[in-house]
């Protein structure tokens, strides 16, 4: 063995025994940095958890309407848990300017990555400033015929409940690019309810007893913007329609209601309904 390969394999062990001999106060300084980091999430959890909490209130005081108050909390969120991501990393030495530099260099190809998450993002704020419809508004989204009350309205997506209590997440993007129908933007409602009787029934009695049904019915606007009348005229029945108004929230009681009084009254005065049926005739053949 030469000599500058002595030399050489000397360094190296020297390098071996300094790396050996450091080793404890590292793992030390190690495990002070993640017991401090540990505690830093502990405490940042809960006081983001707090002023959460604090920002809620002061805005429900301040009469700011729930979508907006929820839209806010989803956005504060993110950003100070984004915070807290850069003190705990400063914690371990890391450099929060070359943090926020990388990820602003990194910004351009994460968003190539998640344009429909920003799109979510933009149409959610577009939501909120536009109001095409608030949380508890009844709507349908005219692209897939989603429909239901809306019960939360977020950074990416809007919550709706439908009839019967399932929750369907439709993002903010879709709803704020495509049509919709808001049936809460109006105080009233209109109610359109056809039913078919046979041809050879008393049309103007049939008539007498839907007006009287939508008289007598408390829920049932008592303007001149009542109607019953002839819908059509089917190949086995007359088709008769009444339309009304009433409050948004009593729709389906009062269109379920209409349909059960006009079968029970229609019988109780003999108006046939028709229905579906096939006649049969037998013809005897006559032995010659």
């Amino acid at each position: 063995m030469t000599q500058e390969e002595l030399i050489e394999l000397n360094k190296s062990m020297n390098a071996l025994e300094k790396f050996i001999a450091d080793l404890p106060e590292k793992a030390l300084n190690l495990g002070i940095r993640v017991l401090i980091a540990a505690v830093i999430l502990f405490i940042g959890f809960k006081l983001i958890k707090f002023i959460r909490k604090i920002l809620k209130k002061s805005l429900t005081k301040a009469s700011i309407e729930l979508g907006v108050i929820q839209f806010l909390d989803s956005l504060l969120k993110v950003i100070l848990n984004f915070i807290l991501v850069l003190i705990v990393a400063g914690n371990f030495g890391f450099d929060a300017t070359s943090i926020v530099a990388l990820m602003g260099s990194a910004g351009v190809a994460v968003g190539l990555a998640l344009q429909g998450s920003l799109s979510n993002i933009a149409g959610g704020i577009l939501i909120l400033l536009l109001k095409p419809f608030r949380v508890g508004d009844y709507i349908i989204e005219d692209s897939n015929g989603n429909e239901g009350t809306v019960k939360e309205i977020g950074i990416f997506f809007t919550k709706l409940q439908t009839g019967d209590n399932k929750i369907v997440i439709l993002p903010n993007g879709a709803l704020a690019n495509n049509s919709m129908t808001n049936f809460s933007e109006a105080h009233l409602r209109r109610v359109d309810v056809t039913v078919g009787i046979s041809y050879d029934a008393d049309i103007k009695k049939a008539k007498d007893i839907l007006w009287r049904i939508i008289d007598e019915d408390a829920d049932v606007k008592q303007d001149d913007t009542k109607r019953v009348y002839v819908d059509s005229l089917g190949a086995s029945e007359v088709v008769l329609g009444l339309r009304v108004y009433c409050e948004n929230a009593k729709y389906w009681e009062l269109r379920w209601r209409l349909l059960e009084t006009i079968k029970i009254t229609f019988d109780k005065e003999g108006i046939e309904i028709p229905y579906q049926k096939l006649d049969v005739h037998i013809l005897k053949e006559e032995n010659s």
